[in-house]
């Protein structure tokens, strides 16, 4: 190294590096609540990427792997689900002890064992524990077990599950906690032994409250934002008053999701009968919840599995639901009025044609919108949100309030626009609503798409003053998609 001055008196070099740009959103992921222990409170939700990983944590038997068997089952196969926990009874604090001695002689040695440990709050104090009985792991436990019956305000119970012990609070609700295993005032401390000290055990699980399928919802969407998609998998039965209230939420909640449920009950066949649950979800216009009528209890998972493939930065990747197959659903056979009472309290079903063909139909919400106008029409919002986001975050020194300025933002728009006509959302066509800036009602959009932002120098000043952008309006003419087609033939002899 050389002595002297610094180059830098001369030339004096500085690295700027970007933040990272924040990514999309993920229109992708469904989210199945059940209401499987495996899943504790404090956990409250997991990511799979494959069935494999479900059914080893699971089992093979559960709703949630139902659901999950279904959604994964698609063609093409869909990406991501995650599974969340429905809290449909109180549960018990719980503490899963880290390694633990498993030498039996260790045990056996000792006839003063003694460890504290907290139970709903309170210290208790377990004195005198004799191991020299004992003839396994399990006997151990039996002997903790005893000590912890009268232990806090109700007691706890200690287990050996073959590899840790497990203590848990008898009590249920917010209320239950098991706390960590500390040493003794007196006696032979055993703590470290049982695995369940801080040092060696896991996270402590508090008790929780029962809570409603609603609430179930609003604590799986604040614990993530990463799921779009909502379904319930469970053992036990849920109302339809409680999937109404879920629906509710799902609708009035800031960020955009959907909710599926299936419904089993064949009286929703039938015109006369109008307190079904399609017929109410109806009558309440909600875009943002779509049924399906089938005997099978898990089949929207099946819905939702092909229309979460879509990839929104692909080339013509955009999709309608009609027509699409669900792979391990059986096909209803329906007579025509049957079909049409289902279509006309919106309700979806997989259903079989007399030419030996099968198809979802019609692949709407309840309000009658198409879901994948709906499940687009997200995508673009997000889109568009976060690009110019990106371009304000992103920037070195700033986005100047000035024309230029507002061109950059246009500019991050119009990429979106574009993206939206390749996978095909949008497309060229006549402007047939209430127009602004320079496009009126009855033009053509070439492109799909305009734009229009409102010149700096109409801004007001105390908007100026607020360091606002001007305000930008966005018209997108939809590719829909042809459900239906109505072809005469002429004949002449």
């Amino acid at each position: 190294m050389g002595t002297g001055l610094s180059v830098n008196r001369v030339v004096n070099v500085s690295i700027f590096m970007s933040p990272v740009a924040v990514p999309r959103r993920n229109f992708g992921v469904l989210c199945v609540a059940g209401d499987s222990d495996v899943i504790t409170g404090l956990e409250r939700l997991r990511f799979y990427s494959s069935l494999d990983a479900i059914a080893e944590d699971f089992g093979m038997s559960a709703p949630e792997y139902k659901a999950a068997e279904l959604f994964f089952s698609q063609s093409p196969k869909p990406a991501i689900l995650a599974v969340g926990r429905w809290i449909q009874e109180a549960t018990p604090g719980i503490l899963r002890g880290g390694v633990a001695t498993t030498e039996l002689s260790s045990w056996t040695a000792i006839v003063d064992g003694a460890f504290a440990i907290e139970v709903d709050g309170v210290e208790a104090a377990l004195t005198g524990l004799d191991f020299s009985g004992v003839s396994n792991l399990n006997g151990v436990a039996s002997v903790i077990n005893a000590a912890l019956a009268g232990a806090g305000q109700s007691g706890a119970t200690c287990a050996w599950n073959g590899s840790k012990f497990i203590v848990t609070t008898v009590a249920t609700g917010a209320a239950a906690f098991m706390g960590y295993a500390t040493a003794p005032a007196t006696g032979t401390d055993v703590s470290a032994m049982t695995g369940l000290t801080e040092a060696l055990a896991y996270t402590p699980v508090p008790g929780y409250a029962a809570e409603t399928p609603a609430e179930c919802a609003a604590g799986l969407a604040d614990v993530s934002g990463e799921w779009y998609g909502l379904m319930f998998a469970t053992t036990a039965a849920i109302s339809d008053d409680q999937l109404l209230a879920v629906a509710a939420f799902v609708e009035g909640t800031g960020k955009s999701r959907v909710l599926g449920v299936t419904v089993t009950d064949a009286r929703i066949l039938s015109g006369t009968f109008t307190t079904d649950l399609g017929s109410r979800l109806k009558a309440l216009d909600y875009d943002r919840t779509l049924v399906q009528y089938s005997a099978n209890p898990f089949a929207v998972a099946s819905l939702f599995g092909r229309a979460f493939t879509v990839n929104f930065n692909g080339n013509k990747t955009t999709i309608t639901l009609k027509f699409k197959q669900q792979p391990g659903i059986a096909a209803e056979n329906l007579t025509e009025t049957q079909a049409k009472t289902l279509a006309d309290k919106n309700v979806n079903v997989f259903v079989a044609y007399d030419n030996d063909t099968a198809i979802l139909q019609e692949g709407v919400v309840s309000s009658g919108a198409f879901f994948d106008e709906i499940h687009g029409t997200d995508w673009l919002q997000n889109a568009v949100q976060t690009e110019v986001y990106n371009l304000l975050y992103q920037s070195k020194t700033k986005v100047p309030q000035t024309e230029a300025g507002v061109s950059r933002i246009i500019a991050r728009i119009a990429q979106v626009m574009e993206q939206g006509v390749t996978n095909g959302l949008i497309a060229p066509g006549t402007w047939n609503a209430d127009g602004f800036g320079q496009l009126v009602e009855g033009d053509y959009l070439t492109k799909g798409y305009y734009i229009y932002a409102q010149p700096i120098v109409d801004q007001a000043q105390s908007e100026r003053e607020q360091r606002k952008a001007p305000p930008i309006q966005c018209a997108a003419k939809l590719a829909g998609a042809i459900h239906s087609v109505d072809i005469q033939i002429d004949i002449n002899r």
